[in-house]
């Protein structure tokens, strides 16, 4: 197994490269600027160019070229623009999941947001461009023929991480710190079981590895 970490250099990206070191997974950092891979690959890490502002052929020759076989799509404008933010958390997406029906990757785990589904919320969350973007990505994704998860955590934090979670309902939210994310992450790259599922989740009281593995 090989996975490729589209989104990288995000801070989600970016601690899940920890959790999968830590694991020994072998992985590969997709990244959008030579600055990122130069500072990356001074530090032993494997790197592919990956701009998903680009043509599908481009991201197709980027995907294949980084052999890998599981792909986590953890990408987004982060707010840059509304244009942006279509751009990369939708049509980017997709171009990702087009590119790995075409090419044979079957394994695909998407980073989403909490209330993606919940259009009653998407007003009172100030973003949304951002919501409107996850949706139909998601919606593209269940579509498709790949081997998905979804994970739609709650508002996220830069807390210590604690291991445990709770799962959420669809009018619930709360926070979670972004170290426990990317552990869900990784758990669930390790788990076939967790295939065609979607996990709502914030922390709580239940150990990570009960509910992913």
């Amino acid at each position: 197994m090989k996975v490729l970490i589209i989104g990288a250099h995000g801070k989600i990206g970016h601690l899940l490269i920890g959790e999968l070191q830590s694991r020994n997974i072998e992985f590969v950092a997709g990244l959008r600027s030579q600055e990122q891979i130069k500072a990356y690959n001074e530090n032993n890490i494997e790197t592919q160019f990956i701009d998903l502002t680009t043509s599908l052929d481009d991201i197709k020759n980027s995907i294949e070229e980084s052999g890998a076989d599981v792909i986590v799509f953890s990408a987004g404008a982060g707010g840059a623009s509304d244009a942006l933010t279509i751009e990369i958390d939708l049509d980017g997406a997709i171009k990702t999941m087009m590119v790995a029906e075409a090419i044979g990757i079957k394994r695909y785990i998407m980073v989403s947001s909490v209330f993606s589904d919940n259009r009653n919320k998407w007003d009172a969350s100030g973003i949304r461009p951002y919501m409107t973007a996850k949706h139909y990505a998601d919606d593209h994704l269940r579509g498709t023929s790949l081997d998905y998860t979804i994970i739609h955590p709650g508002t996220l934090t830069n807390e210590d991480g604690t291991g445990k979670i709770k799962l959420l309902g669809p009018n619930e939210n709360d926070t979670i710190p972004r170290v426990d994310v990317a552990k869900a992450l990784a758990l669930i790259i390790q788990n076939s079981s967790t295939i065609g599922k979607e996990y709502t989740f914030a922390s709580g009281d239940q150990p990570e590895e009960d509910i992913f593995s």
